[in-house]
């Protein structure tokens, strides 16, 4: 099992649900390093002024965000922290929806959770009573520094949790200017059942074991062979590896039927902002 990448837990009401975050998926595309070949050393990015040529050292380099054009405004790092969100190690569920609500367009990245710190049943109890509902679960949570829109849903045995796209990051249909011919096609019905009569002809299952990356397998099968005949040049890379922060975290079943009792609402900072997403959802 991969290393989590995150520990926290899910918030639920008055109940917490520790969990792991690991990651779902993983790059498989190749991965074509710069080297000089004249010294078969590695070859680096520069930081270099666009306007003179000339490179330019990490103490002279602030960060500005475009107001106008060519007009910028500074910001320190101090001022960048600052506006950073507080980690707060918790995925903090605000909403159920209906599972088909949420547009493909807004889906980003899939993550598995994983029960913590004997967090067994009350993970089942809510992968469960998600099932059940056919709903899934909008939460806030903050990695790396970054707010996310989430979506928790149960995948079989396990819970999934999705980052979605902000809805301001989402263009809408409109601005693909469709024509009547698409939004409003006349389309013989002859038409439209050969088109069907294809679909069902090639309608097969899904068996993801199928469907492989030809060009990664033939670039590696390439590299495969060259390394055999001994065309491998040596060059030195210095890695550093990466920390990982974890939080405590207390399991409090007990707490469900408070939850129910108080429905506690959330608070005034996060309800606007809350609201909006599962609006956005539903059209």
């Amino acid at each position: 099992m991969p290393r989590a990448i995150w520990k926290g837990a899910i918030s639920f009401g008055l109940v917490h649900i520790p969990v792991a975050l690991n990651s779902a998926t993983r790059s498989q595309g190749v991965d074509f390093d710069w080297l000089d070949k004249r010294s078969m050393e590695p070859v680096g990015y520069k930081r270099v002024n666009k306007v003179t040529g000339k490179e330019v050292s990490k103490e002279n380099i602030v960060k500005g965000v475009a107001y106008e054009k060519g007009r910028y405004v500074v910001l320190s790092e101090e001022e960048i922290r600052a506006a950073h969100p507080e980690s707060t190690q918790t995925i903090d569920i605000f909403a159920f929806v209906d599972s088909e609500q949420i547009p493909l367009q807004h889906i980003d990245t899939p993550y598995y959770l994983a029960p913590d710190r004997r967090g067994e049943k009350v993970y089942a109890l809510l992968r469960e009573a998600l099932s059940s509902t056919d709903k899934v679960a909008l939460a806030h949570v903050v990695l790396h520094t970054r707010q996310h829109l989430a979506a928790l849903m149960p995948v079989e045995s396990a819970l999934v949790l999705v980052m979605l796209r902000w809805p301001s990051e989402v263009r809408g249909l409109d601005s693909l200017e469709l024509g009547s011919a698409v939004t409003q096609p006349k389309l013989a019905k002859s038409e439209l059942d050969m088109a069907k009569r294809l679909i069902k002809d090639m309608s097969d299952d899904w068996r993801p074991e199928d469907y492989q990356d030809s060009f990664q397998e033939r670039i590696l099968d390439l590299v495969a062979r060259k390394a055999k005949a001994g065309k491998i040049e040596n060059v030195e890379r210095a890695e550093g590896e990466e920390q990982r922060r974890s939080a405590d975290v207390v399991d409090l079943t007990e707490l469900l039927k408070r939850s129910l009792g108080g429905k506690p609402k959330p608070s005034a900072s996060k309800g606007s902002s809350t609201r909006k997403p599962a609006k956005t959802a539903r059209k």
